[in-house]
């Protein structure tokens, strides 16, 4: 009996650590770089996200596409999570600029942009899954948070936008009036 709990023991104690090698990072290392050298810079920094977010969605379309792709399920799947994982980094990295009190204007409106684009081409991604609808439920999830990711995201950005459009406004009519 002893033994067994020790073995249960230890297969509970290394299931984590095998479960975080399948743990992917959907960033190469050129790209961590990059972001490294934006830390502090937020429109160069979410410009980079949104170019990492668009790569994962064109990788997407080419495992679709291409005939000569082998594992497309697998593929499919692995671009779709790449996707969500940039696309969530990127809503990680505009919560932390605008926790800051960043001045985002600027820096949002090709975030809104981008959007706009992911969205649309994540909605063709899934009416063209209509006609492998054994694809489709394999994707189902993954798409659906996705598509999720992507319209809380829009709401969020466009309503920071607005916010942060009026917040800077009142600053700017104050800094006037107070060098007056």
């Amino acid at each position: 009996m002893r033994t067994a709990l020790v073995i249960f023991v230890s297969v509970l104690a290394a299931f984590p650590a095998v479960a975080e090698q399948h743990h992917r990072d959907p960033l190469n290392d050129l790209e961590i770089d990059k972001l490294r050298d934006t830390a502090q810079e937020p429109e160069a920094r979410l410009k980079l996200y949104v170019e990492f977010a668009r790569t994962r969605l064109e990788n997407l379309e080419k495992v679709r596409t291409d005939e000569k792709v082998q594992n497309r399920d697998e593929l499919t799947r692995d671009a779709l999570q790449d996707f969500l994982d940039v696309y969530d980094e990127l809503n990680t990295n505009v919560d932390t600029f605008a926790d800051r009190g960043d001045d985002l204007r600027k820096a949002l409106k090709p975030v809104i942009e981008a959007d706009t684009e992911f969205g649309s081409k994540l909605r063709a991604f899934k009416s063209s899954l209509g006609s492998r609808p054994e694809s489709q439920k394999d994707f189902t999830f993954l798409l659906g948070s996705s598509l999720d990711a992507i319209d809380a995201g829009m709401k969020d950005h466009r309503d920071l936008l607005a916010e942060q459009e009026e917040t800077f406004k009142h600053k700017k009519k104050d800094k006037k009036h107070g060098s007056e």
